[in-house]
């Protein structure tokens, strides 16, 4: 059995996208509070794997985790991306007419506000977040409460559902990271199919065109750039730390394309290398 590690409870988008992503094997998911606390959970036991939000279509980039995965030692080893579909859930009995109160994180509250508009009679309470609050409606009877959250923490949390997709821009994708220690990342890679992109780290001199020569050397070896996201280095200014996606059809000509670039770089990582998720 795989165990995985999440940041949040059971039943929350996390715990989902882990049980989607290993849909065919037994996994036993590990909650953590906190996105630090899941990386400490994972350099203190190699054999646990972790998923990870790295950037949502609506909230860009989580760039925090980006730092997180750069210093830690684990490799990503794939991806899955997720639609981010709100419910609101609440005790069998109660209706939509009978809710007084619904709870949740306030980011999720945010991405319904218009539903919840079309419902002024309905209190908007902040809680920690989404799975929790289904979580807590359940266990202390909190009649005429809902929770907006994902169909498989009502399900989990054994609330009836209703009203569904109630997010108000319906195309809501988050990108998960599946991230494994070294030699646990090793011991799954023959079983997966050919490597097609690949995730990297680096620094440039400061000096004019740095960025744009190494963008011509990935240009030339038919290397696409999915994403480019640059973070200031602290205590050095006006200097940034460029995270960098790679998708090719040739994993040779990526390898040769990284070779020719490193003359150019400085400080660099790659952070894995994996099968794009379509």
């Amino acid at each position: 059995m795989k165990r995985v590690t999440i940041q949040g409870i059971h039943g929350c988008y996390h715990d989902a996208a882990a049980r989607n992503f290993f849909k065919d094997e037994e996994i036993e998911t590990i909650p953590c509070e906190t996105f630090p606390e899941m990386f400490n959970t994972l350099r203190n036991d190699a054999s646990l794997y972790g998923i990870v939000a790295i950037e949502n279509t609506i909230a860009g980039s989580i760039l925090p985790n980006h730092e997180l995965l750069r210093q830690s030692n684990l490799q990503i080893i794939g991806e899955y991306k997720m639609h981010i579909s709100h419910v609101l859930a609440a005790l069998p009995g109660d209706t939509l007419e009978s809710i007084t109160e619904v709870n949740s994180h306030p980011m999720a509250l945010m991405q319904c506000e218009q539903f919840l508009q079309r419902h002024p009679h309905i209190k908007m309470v902040e809680k920690f977040d989404t799975a929790g609050s289904a979580r807590e409606i359940s266990e202390k009877h909190l009649a005429h409460h809902a929770a907006i959250c994902g169909k498989y923490a009502a399900e989990l949390y054994g609330l009836n559902i209703l009203a569904e997709d109630i997010q108000t821009i319906k195309r809501n994708f988050t990108r998960f990271l599946i991230v494994a220690d070294p030699a646990t990342a090793s011991d799954g890679a023959s079983s997966r199919p050919q490597r097609n992109k690949a995730s990297i780290v680096f620094t440039l001199p400061h000096t004019q065109g740095s960025l744009s020569k190494v963008l011509t050397i990935f240009t030339f070896y038919d290397i696409n750039l999915s994403k480019i996201q640059s973070l200031p280095i602290l205590g050095r200014e006006w200097e940034y730390r460029f995270y960098i996606n790679l998708t090719f059809s040739d994993y040779m000509r990526f390898k040769q394309s990284i070779d020719a670039v490193k003359p150019l770089i400085n400080d660099f990582k790659i952070l894995g290398e994996y099968d794009e998720f379509e």
